[in-house]
């Protein structure tokens, strides 16, 4: 009764060995040379070139409010995202100081106007004592000066008097332009100081239905871009939706950093809906040429190259100038094949010539020799 279950279970773990055995040799027996190279076929299709570039959503006119007199926030009557008018009042800083300045400048003129009429006066007066002999003609000559000074004394009075009530008005902060407030940098009781620059209290965006892509372009791709250009970009918020835009300007000042040279590229973009608002990423893709149902390679059979001891590849000829070459699989070789480019993306790339035709195995890469890496497999046998 027990030697049949023995034999069963002797009879189990042979197979159970055979099976692994022949799992072993399965992995670790030669491959052809079709398994050693993986392809890709020829074909046609289209090809679009772009330039890959990331900016910023920009207002096209974005003007920053500030305060040309120093003082304590008074009153406010704009805050974030409220649309205001030109010449609106936005803030209102503490008048007290520049009323009482002005105030004391309306005195001052008054007493120098009061000077200069006695000084007229008194001129008069002499005047007629000179042609009278009564007194000397020096005489005169003092009290002229006298009345020279009443007049430049009221003009300074009243130029301070002008600055007083410029002051005045400079306080009541009014809005430039007609727009959309998109920041305010100041509450009530806040106090602004107007010495060496000038604080911003608010920015406001003129018209945030035309909005710019500020962004960098490499000195490389630069020759590329033209004025009036389609260029197509995607944003964070959406990012299942592609913007449209044209290219508005391309300015002449480079940006050196680490002796990479780039070129600031302005994008005009319609924001008719709104859904673009300021400080947005813009991910943009400037489409500089395309081309369709062409002759294309995939270009990882640009970039192959086979090893120096592959025994079935084909020694290559000399390469010749301005062309690349491809290996094409041939009765299990490698065989160089010498082609002239065209236009790239970032799968395919244009082949320009007959070298090659629609559905030929290109090698893009070589699968590993496992007689020579080893099988993932391993028995140890005791």
């Amino acid at each position: 009764m027990t030697s049949f279950p023995r034999a069963r279970l002797l009879v189990l773990i042979v197979a159970l060995l055979s099976a692994l055995i022949g799992f072993w040799y399965w992995q670790t027996k030669p491959g052809s040379s079709q398994e050693r190279y993986k392809t890709q076929a020829v074909d046609r299709g289209d090809i679009v070139q772009n330039i890959s570039a990331n900016g910023t959503l920009n207002p096209v006119v974005l003007v920053n409010v500030g305060t040309q007199v120093s003082g304590t926030v008074y009153k406010l009557y704009a805050d974030f995202n409220d649309t205001v008018e030109e010449g609106q009042i936005l803030v209102e800083l503490d008048p007290s100081l520049f009323q009482a300045q002005l105030r004391q400048s309306e005195a001052n003129v008054i007493n120098a106007r009061t000077a200069l009429k006695l000084a007229n006066n008194k001129m008069t007066r002499n005047r007629a004592l000179v042609e009278q002999g009564f007194i000397s003609p020096d005489a005169l000559d003092a009290v002229e000066q006298i009345l020279e000074g009443a007049r430049a004394q009221l003009a300074v009075s009243e130029a301070q008097l002008a600055r007083d009530r410029t002051n005045l008005n400079y306080s009541v902060i009014r809005s430039p332009i007609s727009g959309v407030v998109i920041a305010r940098n100041v509450d009530i009781g806040q106090t602004v100081a107007a010495s060496f620059q000038t604080p911003v209290l608010f920015q406001i965006a003129k018209d945030l239905r035309q909005m710019q892509i500020d962004t960098s372009v490499a000195e490389a791709d630069i020759g590329q871009l033209h004025l009036g250009q389609v260029v197509n970009f995607t944003v964070d918020a959406f990012q299942e939706r592609e913007f449209t835009g044209t290219v508005k300007q391309v300015r002449l000042n480079p940006t050196i950093q680490q002796n990479v040279v780039s070129y600031n590229v302005v994008v005009a973009v319609e924001n008719d809906e709104g859904v673009l608002l300021p400080g947005m990423t813009a991910n943009v893709r400037f489409t500089v040429n395309q081309k369709k149902d062409v002759l294309r390679v995939p270009n990882a059979a640009l970039r192959y190259k086979p090893a120096e001891n592959d025994s079935d590849a084909v020694t290559p000829a000399a390469r010749q100038p301005g062309k690349q070459m491809v290996y094409r699989l041939e009765e299990g070789k490698a065989v160089p094949i010498s082609i002239k480019t065209g236009i790239a993306d970032n799968s395919f790339t244009e082949i320009l010539g007959d070298a090659i035709k629609p559905g030929d195995k290109l090698i893009i890469r070589e699968v590993a020799d496992k007689d020579k890496s080893g099988s993932k497999l391993r028995f140890r046998m005791f």
